[in-house]
């Protein structure tokens, strides 16, 4: 007996286990894998149910088995993809803070002493404020150095108030870092600082950019980042951005489909 499943156009189509593996596969799970995940899966599905549900189920089961998928793997050149503009990198940060329970807004002009300031990000929970400077590099070389956090603490000195932060997807220079720990200025890199990097902290909360979709070309996350569409797991309530982007059709479940297996919300790791 068939096995009907709704897509993400709320048309149906039969449960074909080979999609789900090819799935699977795309998302960097070893065929061993790949073929277990689709098998446990198989047990526990009904008519109706969804293609949304089916590879989030999937994915939690990856995670079950501790095998890391290509998004994962590939994030770090997910977030060099952000491009030149540097507005992505800086929404992305800012969604990263909102969720561990900041309030976040970009660009922001805020008045200090002598002048007024244009702070890339500003965020605030409770009592607690913080001014960051978002630094984003298209090459993993590079690396912030000495200047920058010389100036986001001039800045922050002026303002008076709340702390100082400069944020980077790839490195600082070891003098970035000494100046900084030295005058009480925060630094968060891809690898820095120990066990609570930009990477660990990205991965923690499962905070994957369109840009790690390997279902998407580059030209379709241009199109997206331009529409100002940052994070995959917006992408389901957003499907006119998909359009926008071009993405229509069978290539839309496609998407969709990985962000499924890839950006489940609230998900754990």
């Amino acid at each position: 007996m068939s096995i009907f499943i709704v897509k993400a156009d709320g048309t149906s189509e039969a449960y074909d286990p080979e999609k789900l593996v090819s799935s699977l596969r795309r998302a960097g799970a070893a065929p061993d894998v790949a073929d277990m995940v689709a098998q446990d899966i198989q047990k526990d599905l009904w008519s109706g149910i969804s293609t949304q549900e089916i590879y989030s189920r999937a994915f939690a089961k990856l995670r079950e088995h501790r095998h890391v998928v290509a998004a994962r793997y590939s994030l770090k050149r997910a977030v060099l993809e952000f491009g030149p503009s540097g507005f992505p990198f800086e929404a992305y940060i800012a969604e990263l803070y909102r969720k561990e329970g900041w309030e976040a807004k970009v660009d922001q002009i805020i008045k200090g002493k002598c002048v007024e300031h244009e702070v890339d990000i500003v965020m605030t929970q409770g009592d607690k404020k913080i001014f960051a400077e978002a630094k984003f590099h298209n090459a993993a070389g590079y690396k912030t150095d000495l200047k920058v956090v010389l100036y986001v603490k001039a800045r922050v000195d002026d303002i008076g108030k709340g702390a100082g932060l400069v944020v980077t997807n790839t490195k600082f220079t070891s003098k970035a870092v000494q100046y900084a720990q030295c005058a009480g200025l925060e630094l968060l890199a891809w690898d820095y600082p120990q066990h609570a990097t930009l990477h660990d902290r990205i991965e923690k909360a499962m905070l994957y950019p369109v840009t790690a979709l390997t279902s998407l070309n580059n030209r379709e996350k241009t199109a997206l980042l331009s529409d100002r569409v940052v994070l995959c797991n917006a992408l389901p309530e957003n499907t006119r951005a998909l359009e926008r982007a071009g993405i229509t059709g069978a290539r839309a479940d496609s998407v969709l489909e990985e962000v499924g297996a890839l950006c489940v919300p609230g998900a754990e790791i």
